[in-house]
């Protein structure tokens, strides 16, 4: 496939974990990738292995002007097929720190909703298009530990599927993918939680919902079970274990 004729795909968060692999499974797939995050080497490594299908943009979501970056990425690929908005903080802790609910909201909220909507009207001037986000299983309840990061993720799952009904009263020629992750291995974790799925298996089944064109998917796919256990835990329980 050449460059000419290859699919897009632009991945807003890709320098570790699921955004990392899912840029490699792309570009084995045959596809051009753009990835984006704040470490330039990381980024450069990942240009260095495939020059030819790797276009990188290195800014922080949170910017004023991230839409700019996106735009420049998007110019330099020359189109974009699909954009995963895989950005995501969270950091659990028994007291409540007003910095890290500020930061939470500012990459989870304001830069997802900042470069997904920017992406949306894109691709309806385009006329196709697919958009996926990475929200997570914290999307179906609050959480103690991380009050700001279970309500951002709720906020995005919710946005997905406003867009989801949006597109389909348009009648346009847009997928919409909320993706919603349980426990994934990273570095960043040294606790051994359950279930917790390694990066390449989560990228895969991922990209795997993504080519179906499924609007909701859980990561992996056992974590639907845990999502409704927590949607219907009546909340006198709820609130004792969470």
């Amino acid at each position: 496939m050449s460059s000419q004729t290859a699919k897009k795909v632009i991945i807003i968060g890709a320098t570790s974990g699921i955004g990392k692999e899912m840029a490699l499974q792309y570009v084995q797939k045959g596809y051009i990738a753009g990835i984006t995050g704040r470490r330039t080497k990381l980024l450069d490594e990942m240009k260095e292995r495939f020059p030819a299908q790797i276009f990188t943009s290195c800014f922080d979501v949170r910017t004023d002007n991230n839409i700019e970056y996106l735009k420049t990425l998007i110019n330099e690929m020359n189109g974009v097929d699909i954009f995963i908005y895989n950005a995501g903080y969270g950091e659990p802790g028994i007291t409540l720190n007003p910095e890290i609910e500020k930061k939470v909201y500012e990459i989870n909220v304001k830069g997802f909703v900042d470069l997904t909507a920017y992406m949306f009207n894109y691709f309806m001037q385009q006329n196709h298009g697919h958009i996926a986000a990475t929200s997570s299983i914290a999307s179906v309840k609050g959480l103690s530990s991380a009050p700001a990061y279970s309500a951002s993720k709720a906020f995005m799952s919710n946005y997905m599927e406003g867009l989801y009904m949006k597109v389909r009263r348009l009648k346009a020629n847009i997928y919409i993918t909320d993706i919603q992750p349980g426990f994934v291995k990273t570095k960043t974790v040294s606790n051994p939680r359950f279930w917790a799925a390694p990066p390449k298996k989560a990228a895969a089944q991922i990209i795997a919902a993504i080519e179906a064109k499924k609007w909701r998917v859980y990561i992996t796919k056992r974590w639907r079970l845990i999502a409704w256990l927590m949607k219907y835990v009546p909340s006198w329980i709820y609130h004792k274990i969470a």
